[in-house]
């Protein structure tokens, strides 16, 4: 299945994109992961599943359940071993935990973006994460590797439509696992979930300010503090 949707997508892909990508050999090349990313763009999750499809690893993504019973689009999700979770009612919350079991089971990597939406921050710097892929890790013993990607905006500004021309450089950058050492073994409260984003969030910043070239804000972008909602579309 990942060989028909590549020779599909790819050519159309490779002819908006020009990508590149840094410190591919930090992917795992077995055995389960969370790679974890910023998220600037409805684009990235293309680019991400690009970027691990063409460093060896099949690109999953946790889905809405919802999207699994749309004919056609449900088949496709499941061949393509997609994970489905729900996002509302009472499993919400731990509908995601349960499902990355089957990770573990089998060996395979997920793209979680830990920010859960796209960054409210007006310069695109990853914004403050939540706990849902920490969690997902330290319940399941799964590394989380960071990575980062800058230049998807220029292909899809936010809530904005394609450039289609000219082609766009996009570059991406894998990290090496975090660190969650000094979380093994703790009640997995708000303390410890909202420490380890923390720092699984400043290990996307480093990489992003590799890319960039340049240093990220000092206080991380916090939606609360700017009456903005953390979900869904925003003014900018």
């Amino acid at each position: 299945m990942y060989w028909l949707l590549s020779a599909i997508a790819l050519p159309p892909f490779s002819a908006l994109v020009k990508l590149r990508i840094r410190h591919g050999e930090k992917l795992p090349m077995s055995g389960p992961f969370i790679l974890a990313p910023n998220h600037d763009s409805e684009f990235d999750p293309l680019v991400m599943g690009v970027a691990v499809w063409k460093l060896g690893r099949a690109p999953r993504f946790m889905a809405k359940a919802s999207l699994f019973k749309i004919p056609v689009v449900g088949w496709l999700l499941k061949k393509a071993g997609q994970i489905p979770v729900e996002r509302q009612g009472s499993t919400r919350g731990h509908d995601p935990v349960s499902a990355a079991a089957q990770l573990v089971e089998h060996g395979q990597g997920v793209i979680v973006y830990p920010e859960g939406s796209l960054t409210r921050d007006p310069d695109f710097w990853p914004m403050r994460g939540k706990t849902g892929a920490v969690r997902i890790a330290l319940t399941h013993g799964l590394p989380i590797i960071p990575a980062a990607h800058w230049g998807t905006q220029q292909v899809m500004p936010r809530y904005g439509k394609l450039s289609l021309f000219p082609r766009k450089l996009v570059e991406v950058a894998i990290g090496d696992p975090v660190d969650l050492s000094a979380f093994e073994g703790l009640p997995l409260d708000s303390k410890t979930l909202n420490g380890a984003t923390e720092v699984v969030m400043q290990a996307i910043t480093v990489l992003c300010e590799e890319l960039r070239g340049e240093k990220a804000p000092a206080e991380r972008w916090d939606p609360s503090k700017h009456h903005q909602k953390e979900t869904g579309r925003f003014e900018s």
